[in-house]
């Protein structure tokens, strides 16, 4: 199993991926720089981490969205690859239309960095299945701008369409129907603002976020 994790200038949580996906799963993991114009060959799941992408100018994401690698993470994406965004890579993929919604400031214009509960909404997806049926899990978020907005339609569309992965149990950014986590129709792409990074083993105080990694290169 490969796995390739996504430097932007400005990410922070590159490094937590890799150690967290290497000993979640034993895949190997490449550090891929934003300018590259290739991936690994035979990648089977691409990480976008967390952090301040372009010092989070301009909007969160939006100029991380036309990095040259992103051609090829949208290509390998439509292929079918597991392609995952994190906190920062999660407004990466909304700006780069892999994913629908925007995320905007925090509701209380603060930043929030605590644990939280998620419920798992729909534990059918390669980035669930792991869970065996559990309700609830955890992570933590670190965000100033996770509050995730979208129009009504697209709202129900994604709830309709079991879209929507996560939701948080007591919201903590005023995210539109307390959604944390969504993926594409196809179920490839996942975006969501909590850290399974920081969740993978059980000293972090929760070991839920390696479930999702090893579900995802599982599907591979």
């Amino acid at each position: 199993m490969k796995a390739a994790v996504i430097v932007f200038p400005g990410s922070n949580c590159d490094r937590d991926c890799k150690v967290a996906i290497e000993r979640s799963t034993g895949a190997q993991v490449d550090m891929v720089w934003h300018a590259e114009t290739a991936l690994p060959d035979r990648v089977d799941l691409i990480v976008l981490p967390g952090g301040f992408s372009y010092g989070d100018y301009l909007r969160c994401g939006a100029m991380a969205a036309l990095s040259p690698v992103m051609a090829e993470v949208k290509a390998a994406a439509e292929r079918g690859v597991a392609t995952v965004g994190i906190c920062n890579g999660f407004q990466i993929l909304c700006e780069a239309h892999m994913l629908p919604g925007a995320l905007l400031r925090n509701e209380k214009l603060k930043y929030v960095c605590k644990p939280v509960e998620l419920e798992v909404t729909n534990a059918q997806t390669r980035f669930t299945a792991g869970y065996a049926g559990r309700r609830q899990v955890a992570m933590t978020v670190g965000n100033g701008e996770g509050n995730f907005f979208a129009d009504e339609p697209t709202l129900d569309r994604l709830e309709g369409e079991g879209q929507v992965v996560f939701r948080y149990v007591d919201n903590p950014n005023g995210s539109s129907r307390g959604i944390a986590g969504i993926v594409n129709p196809k179920g490839n792409v996942l975006g969501l603002m909590p850290h399974p990074d920081r969740a993978f083993e059980a000293e972090l105080g929760s070991a839920d976020g390696a479930i999702l990694f090893q579900s995802a290169l599982a599907s591979a």
